[in-house]
């Protein structure tokens, strides 16, 4: 029978107020930031720390606990429900930013998706000017945080808190999925893709806790192995960060935190952000922190010029080529678009009795490829002059670094994704579906998140700026004929009868670029918009993840990843919080 997740975890940390001051306050009870706190609190004991959460813990939350149900939270009260701007290459569409504001954050809302990157792309951390960071930090990190289960010689943690371990629920159509993309000459990575090397095709695991077969996140998984030094306050916003009065010439120390009601909440010794990719930078400026001009429109008082708060923002585009199966053929669809059907509520009820479920099925079969696994010899040169092109004379830092890595082959370009049901950007049509994602894993549009001025305390401006590049057009075409390649290629090509996306009609790069302006997606993968560089290439955090020109004010999530990695990004949220306690907690001790 399946236990309530609050009679496992509530117990073990408390959800009610106490005395400040505390000595440390974290912003954000979500991936990086319970998981952070966690840690600090075992690790420093004798001290008192706050997880200030905006959203509200939901740990006994079906759409949450179920994997299959994945998805379903979005949009939902768990969200925060953010939106681009209407998005000029891409028909002028309003794109979803979807974020989670719940008690685990994101880990909440995601796919349960979980791969690593190439090695040569942690390494770029620190050759971007962050000592101390690299592949053998992070997949140290990574690997502490990590609890797998089941048979496999792939690089694993056994005993971190968030469980993981292959899918049980495999439709069967998935297993074509390697023998059709081998044909292709895409060779299988079966013991490697999690050690540095995700080059080819190949099943991973997905975070699932085996005791129930119910999602491991942050909050069901790192919470309850909190100390009793930890505290959480759910409902609770952030206005600000607070700072004593700064001398001439010296850094700003940050004293606290003004909720959005007006509380004051004092910290002793540091204030951490972990709001994630889209509001920790924003919680920077609207505590004075950031471009002047972006302050003052804002009505707020300039404290600290840095030029890089919300700047640098990347994400991975991902479209869908989707194709229709036989009537009589399995498939997802039955319980992700029926969900109040007989057979979808005959397998919820298997669930919750914790037997086995088609519920209990998330992502399983993948591919992580290299232009010249997907295309020829021109086109890769193509797109290399194109990357060049898009980053211009004066490229960032960041732009060299992403032409540098492009001539890696060792580093992922394209991600594909199998699935067993329809997902695209038009609406479900009805029917049985297989759809593939291609997801540009490098794209080089960089856009901006930054406060409203309007409403400061309220939505940001968001603006991606999706597929303003040539590149970046080129290489979602070229993911989307590579798919079409794979799906006309036995054994998969017997067993469906019709492309629905883009459909066969769309052949030629002028109309498979407007397919793409008119259906590319983000994955939910923003970074980058308080990135650890050195201030004068846009940095906003040093390798300590401080923030530049303060003392003791840290960001810990994602939005501190200089150049996004060819991977979904949780394992990079979980290694970035374990780095940064070991980075804390040795602090503390000097």
């Amino acid at each position: 029978m399946f236990l309530p997740l609050s009679t496992l975890v509530l117990g073990a940390s408390v959800l009610v107020g106490a005395a400040d001051p505390y000595d440390y306050i974290i912003v954000g009870g979500g991936t990086a930031g319970l998981a952070l706190a966690t840690r600090l609190s075992n690790g420093l004991a004798k001290s008192k720390i706050l997880v200030l959460e905006a959203g509200q813990a939901a740990l006994d939350e079906l759409r949450i606990n179920v994997p299959g149900l994945r998805g379903s939270t979005l949009g939902s009260v768990y969200d925060w429900n953010f939106t681009s701007i209407p998005q000029e290459n891409l028909a002028g569409r309003v794109i979803d930013v979807n974020r989670g504001k719940v008690l685990g954050g994101s880990s909440a809302l995601n796919y349960l998706c979980y791969n690593r990157a190439a090695a040569a792309e942690y390494d770029a951390w620190g050759q971007l000017g962050n000592e101390g960071w690299g592949w053998e930090v992070m997949i140290q990190a990574m690997v502490k945080s990590e609890n797998f289960t089941g048979e496999g010689h792939d690089r694993h943690g056994r005993s971190g808190p968030i469980r993981n371990t292959y899918n049980r629920a495999i439709p069967e159509i998935l297993s074509l999925w390697k023998p059709t993309v081998t044909k292709l000459g895409v060779p299988i990575n079966g013991e490697g893709s999690l050690g540095g090397n995700p080059i080819g095709v190949m099943y991973q695991p997905t975070n699932i806790d085996t005791t129930h077969w119910n999602r491991s996140y942050s909050a069901n998984s790192y919470l309850p192995l909190a100390g009793p030094n930890l505290e959480v306050r759910t409902g609770a916003q952030v206005a600000k960060v607070e700072f004593a009065k700064a001398a001439d010439g010296k850094p700003l120390r940050a004293i606290g935190v003004v909720l959005e009601d007006g509380t004051k909440i004092s910290a002793g010794k540091e204030v951490i952000l972990s709001a994630g990719a889209i509001q920790s930078p924003g919680l920077l400026e609207l505590s004075g922190i950031g471009q002047p001009a972006v302050l003052k429109a804002a009505g707020i008082t300039p404290l600290l010029e840095l030029p890089g708060v919300g700047e640098n923002y990347q994400d991975h585009v991902r479209v869908s080529n989707t194709y229709r199966l036989p009537a009589n053929a399995s498939s997802m669809d039955t319980f992700v678009w029926e969900g109040t059907g007989a057979q979808a509520q005959e397998q919820i009820k298997l669930w919750i009795e914790g037997k086995y479920s088609q519920y209990d099925y998330t992502s399983t079969a993948y591919a992580f490829l290299t232009w010249d696994q997907v295309t020829s010899n021109s086109s890769v040169a193509d797109l290399t002059r194109l990357a060049k092109e898009a980053a211009g004379k004066n490229g960032t830092v960041v732009d060299q670094k992403k032409i540098e890595l492009m001539g890696n082959s060792s580093v992922p370009q394209l991600e594909l994704l199998f699935e067993n049901n329809y997902v695209s950007a038009q609406n479900y049509p009805g029917g049985k579906f297989v759809t593939i994602f291609s997801t540009l894993m490098h794209p080089m549009s960089r856009g901006y998140v930054h406060i409203d001025p309007k409403s400061p305390l309220g939505k940001p401006i968001i603006d991606p700026k999706y597929l303003s590049n040539e590149h970046d057009v080129r290489g979602v075409i070229e993911g989307i004929k590579f798919v079409r390649k794979i799906a006309q290629t036995a054994p998969l090509s017997a067993r469906w009868e019709t492309e629905v996306d883009p459909g066969m009609s769309v052949q030629t790069d002028a109309q498979l670029r407007e397919f793409a302006r008119k259906n590319v997606l983000s994955f939910f993968h923003p970074v980058g918009t308080c990135a650890m560089l050195p201030k004068k290439d846009g940095g906003v955090v040093d390798a300590s993840l401080v923030v530049h020109g303060t003392s003791n004010l840290r960001v810990v999530d994602n939005s501190i990843m200089p150049v996004l990695l060819s991977a979904h990004i949780q394992t990079a949220a979980y290694g970035i919080a374990e780095v940064a306690a070991d980075i804390i907690i040795r602090a503390s001790k000097r």
